[in-house]
């Protein structure tokens, strides 16, 4: 049974502007800079999203598996706000294997807001909501990680990229590597 959507955020201050942050999560190419689920393989098209309605479409790699996600984007404002909503984008990834759901979103979705702190620093919340997936699928999702203890295992990662590791995307903002 589906209940009632629970959000898990996690926040960082990153010593970066918003504007050059946004830069990069608008565009797909770079997300693969600050996964930490070990999943994303790259976007299929070097585009950047310019605003709702867009889509993009990454590849994955999950336990053995390559499979593609189509992403409709549902929440945009520049330098402030990114939300998209996953879609398989092939039958192994459709509920029950039926190719008549592949584009389907599937009732969750991820998204980042920014929040500038002074001229060159930025509170990063990333947002995954589950929507109404039910327990179990939830549950599913919760196992996706590496190494993690916190909620949600595919967040935890992310969280101590954002804190300086030598993936970390703000350090390498920072540092021009992404103008």
């Amino acid at each position: 049974m589906a209940e009632e959507s629970k959000p898990v955020e996690v926040s960082r201050r990153i010593d970066a502007p918003a504007a050059l942050i946004f830069k990069i999560l608008a565009n797909p190419q770079r997300h693969i800079d600050f996964d930490g689920s070990g999943m994303l393989r790259g976007a299929v098209l070097d585009r950047p999203i310019s605003d709702v309605g867009d889509t993009f479409t990454m590849k994955m790699h999950r336990l053995g598996d390559d499979y593609l996600m189509l992403n409709y984007v549902v929440e945009f404002e520049p330098d402030r706000r990114i939300f998209w909503e996953p879609a398989p984008g092939d039958p192994s990834r459709a509920e029950d294997n039926d190719p008549s759901k592949v584009g389907i979103p599937a009732g969750y979705r991820w998204g980042y807001i920014l929040t500038p702190d002074g001229d060159d620093a930025t509170v990063v919340t990333e947002v995954f909501d589950y929507g109404p997936l039910s327990e179990e699928i939830r549950h599913s999702y919760v196992m996706v990680g590496r190494g993690s203890t916190g909620p949600i295992r595919c967040l935890s990662p992310w969280r101590a990229a954002w804190r300086g590791s030598r993936r970390s995307v703000p350090s390498r903002a920072a540092a021009g590597a992404y103008l």
